[in-house]
């Protein structure tokens, strides 16, 4: 059955792809979902999980998934797995017409199969890498980007996010839900039709596990949330600060890695996009698309970004010290000039930015998005 946010009329409908792989639709709120859908393409069995193995050296994790060598690489139009089946052109997504759509990835670097995974490996063997990748389709439209969807249908993909990492959540062995986007070939993109992922890990990621150490930190000296002081610091101070809005703020972060880098933060201490109402998610849909509007207005061509998603781990006492906030970077430093890591950077982690924060966001103000 179709299923939805009652405010917004918003639903989503489970079907199945020819091998197996589930792929949900989601309705704008003025549409519907497609009632039945038929995949009949003759694909091979879902393989079984890659590997992790275990770097005794960091104590992270590493995916071996060597069946994604063969994944589809920059396809031409009449090729792209995202666009809709129209006539005898069979895609990942076998419907004429659609809003919204997620599915299991078919190059998949964690999953199918779901399990738990240790803390640790003492031992150089590896074990299976549970877990879960998606993709999530913006629109049936080849061209453009998430900054050029309407109200409307950048609201369908936030309702998205949010069933989506709901669902996700309570799967066998997931630590931590990861949706995020890549635009721009200089990136790595591998498609071009505008989309995102989701990466459902078994694991904390190294990332992920430093933020959440320095918000319980924070949050046992203080009682304090850590995001929670960093946004009203920036709203005070203001040097930084982008745009405010009644339930998020945009601002630059102090310490800014890339030469740009903005955080979209909830006002409101949530820890993943489940948590948010709905007044949150009409807000957070078109103050994250301007954001996006804002970046590509700096120069004449589209700017190349990583949108990262943080939501807060499944775990305790992490999940109450971390807050859902967004981390949009790109390497471009000119209209021209791309940044790449360094030595410092790549090796040791060390970064060296060029361009100060409180120059970034002056930038970011003063352009209309």
């Amino acid at each position: 059955m179709p299923q939805g946010n009652a405010a917004h009329e918003i639903t989503h409908r489970v079907h199945h792809l020819a091998d197996g792989r589930e792929a949900i639709f989601f309705a704008d709120a003025t549409s519907s979902v497609p009632e039945q859908v038929v995949d009949t393409r003759a694909l091979d069995p879902r393989g079984e999980p890659g590997e992790l193995r275990f770097d005794r050296l960091t104590g992270d994790w590493v995916a071996v998934a060597a069946h994604r060598q063969s994944r589809t690489y920059l396809p031409p139009k009449d090729q792209c797995p995202l666009c809709p089946s129209v006539g005898s052109r069979e895609s990942e997504i076998p419907a004429e017409d659609f809003d919204v759509v997620v599915f299991e990835n078919r190059f998949p670097s964690l999953g199918p199969a779901l399990g738990q995974v240790p803390e640790r490996a003492e031992s150089q063997v590896p074990v299976p890498a549970y877990g879960r990748c998606e993709v999530v389709v913006f629109t049936p439209d080849h061209t453009g980007s998430f900054a050029s969807l309407n109200d409307e249908r950048a609201r369908t993909v936030i309702e998205a996010w949010a069933q989506r990492t709901q669902e996700l959540s309570g799967m066998e062995g997931i630590a931590q839900v990861f949706p995020f986007e890549n635009r721009g070939q200089d990136i790595g993109v591998t498609l071009h039709h505008p989309h995102g992922q989701i990466y459902a890990y078994p694991y904390l990621t190294p990332t992920a596990r430093k933020m959440a150490e320095q918000a319980v930190k924070h949050l046992e000296a203080t009682g304090r949330t850590l995001l929670g002081d960093i946004l009203e610091f920036e709203q005070a101070e203001g040097t930084r600060m982008v745009v405010r809005g009644e339930h998020f703020s945009v601002f630059v972060p102090y310490a800014a890695r890339w030469p740009l880098e903005a955080h979209l933060v909830p006002h409101r201490h949530v820890p993943d996009f489940a948590a948010l109402n709905d007044e949150e998610k009409d807000e957070l849909a078109i103050m994250y698309r301007d954001l996006l509007r804002r970046f590509d207005a700096l120069y004449d061509t589209p700017t190349p970004y990583i949108a990262a998603w943080h939501q807060a781990p499944l775990a305790t006492p992490e999940r109450a010290a971390s807050r859902l906030h967004l981390q949009l970077t790109s390497p471009r430093r000119a209209a021209d000039k791309l940044k790449f890591l360094a030595g410092s950077e790549a090796a040791m982690g060390a970064f060296i930015n060029d361009v100060p924060a409180e120059a970034t966001a002056a930038r970011l103000r003063e352009v209309t998005p």
